[in-house]
């Protein structure tokens, strides 16, 4: 059986006997894909020294050597897309076109960071402006940190790897990613094509494992940022473990997406039925609550089933499939039982699901009591709970009534209604006539509350990565 290990240095680290590690199971057939050694902490240790060594070696490399490092990682991974597609559907069980989209998505976005490396901006300031300043020339530029430290989810294994990764590479800084266990065959396949593309080693280094070695990385003190996307409780034992060094998270959401009177509701309904269900539902701004004003509810609720029922359910490596299994039967069954909790309490389930190991298909909860769990928790599955909304003030009290605020949408034909959403909806980014779950590269990506604090996006992650520097000299006494 195939056994992953940690990489370091440009190559796979040497398995040893009586390593202890976990084996990963196929969400598709239950059958053992491979087994993963659980990376100790000498091992953490080794790794982010190997990336420090090689940021302190490379750090006054020009812009367009990393440029150079970039385009080659770039064609690369656009040469492998198919393995990594191929991975991707056999891991965590994403539909197959889904999955292609996914792998596609690396070398673009690669790209699009070499094009605002190659615009980056400095700062001139007027220090005269000051009487003391006279004299006195003064600017500001943008330096690495060193050592980012990367904990990445399995969701996206390959995009959300790359979110950080380019990013980081491309200001300078060395990385060490701790994927989800089940993200961990796609990082490698990424360390390895880095490799052959001529990325210096030890710029990008893969530790194996789950919670201990994700700690062991954060606490380490030669990694300065820990970037995560994931949940709330591990943000929370990272930053802990991290201390007083920066911390980027994008975190958990129950997205809100509202639906108002005036809304077109065939194009709401299909979108935010692609939004919530496809991929399984498990995107951090998959579409978990609908907020309807009720002149249109029934309406809307009609209108929604049928679009879901349009979706197709089934074996993800089929490229017609539109949800396939979930991570594994325990998340099926968690989420399962949000909908069970939902019943027992009162809602109507518009919409039965089915389950079969790890696949459960599309639930829709209809009129939750303020008690179910689907109200309050984050699903990360296909389900989909739809409440009825007075107005837009109700509308908007029920959405803010959440611990998350990540990414929102509204759909309406009204510009006054959509500028006050935009303003009076507390999340990072909100779309209107979009659903939740549509996401462009280039713009700021992040939450707010508990769906965490800095921000993604080809520029945006740049900045997080790097700080500025002042540099002043005196011109003449």
């Amino acid at each position: 059986m195939k056994t992953l290990t940690s990489w370091i240095d440009g190559a796979p680290v040497d398995a040893r006997p009586g390593d202890a590690g976990f084996d990963l199971v196929s969400p598709i057939d239950g059958s053992t894909l491979c087994r993963v050694v659980e990376t100790d902490r000498d091992t953490v240790d080794r790794a982010v020294r190997s990336a420090h060594a090689a940021w302190r070696t490379h750090r006054r490399s020009s812009i367009a050597q990393r440029v150079a490092w970039l385009e080659a990682l770039a064609r690369a991974f656009e040469q492998d897309a198919a393995r990594i597609t191929e991975m991707i559907i056999d891991t965590i069980g994403k539909p197959r076109r889904a999955a292609n989209f996914e792998a596609s998505r690396v070398g673009a976005f690669i790209r699009n960071c070499i094009a605002e490396l190659l615009t980056g901006r400095g700062e001139v300031l007027p220090l005269d402006s000051a009487p003391a300043g006279a004299g006195h020339l003064g600017y500001a530029k943008r330096v690495p940190y060193g050592v980012v430290a990367a904990i990445t989810p399995f969701n996206a294994p390959a995009n959300l790897l790359v979110q950080k990764l380019a990013p980081a590479l491309a200001t300078g800084n060395a990385v060490v990613v701790k994927p989800h266990p089940t993200g961990i065959e796609v990082a490698l396949a990424f360390a390895d094509l880095a490799r052959r593309a001529g990325l210096p080693d030890g710029l990008f280094n893969v530790v194996t494992g789950d919670r201990e070695a994700a700690l062991a990385l954060a606490a380490h003190p030669l990694t300065s940022v820990i970037t995560l996307t994931g949940g709330v409780v591990a943000a929370r034992a990272l930053a802990q473990a991290a201390g007083a060094r920066k911390f980027c998270a994008e975190l958990g959401s129950n997205a809100a997406n509202l639906v108002l009177a005036d809304a077109n509701l065939d194009d709401a309904a299909a979108k935010i039925a692609a939004a919530g269900f496809e991929a399984s539902g498990q995107q951090c701004i998959s579409a978990q609550r609908v907020i309807v004003e009720q002149p249109v509810f029934e309406a809307f609720v009609g209108k929604f089933v049928a679009a879901t029922a349009r979706l197709k359910v089934g074996d993800p490596r089929d490229p017609a499939t539109d949800v396939g299994t979930m991570v594994s039967v325990a998340a099926a069954q968690r989420v399962h039982a949000l909908l069970m909790d939902a019943k027992a309490k009162g809602a109507r389930i518009a919409l039965e699901p089915r389950i079969e190991g790890a696949l459960l298909s599309p639930a829709i909860v209809v009129a939750a009591p303020e008690a179910a769990r689907i109200l309050r928790e984050e699903a990360f599955g296909p389900i989909v709970v739809v409440q009825p909304a007075r107005d837009l003030d109700d509308a908007l009290a029920q959405a803010n009534d959440s611990e998350f605020g990540l990414q929102g949408a509204c759909f309406t034909s009204s510009l006054d209604a959509a500028m006050r959403v935009a303003e009076e909806f507390d999340c990072g980014s909100i779309w209107i006539n979009e659903a939740s779950r549509f996401r462009l590269d280039m713009y700021p990506f992040g939450g707010v509350k508990d769906s965490g604090f800095g921000r993604e996006g080809i520029r945006y992650a740049m900045e997080e990565y790097s700080q500025l520097k002042f540099v002043g000299m005196r011109t003449s006494r």
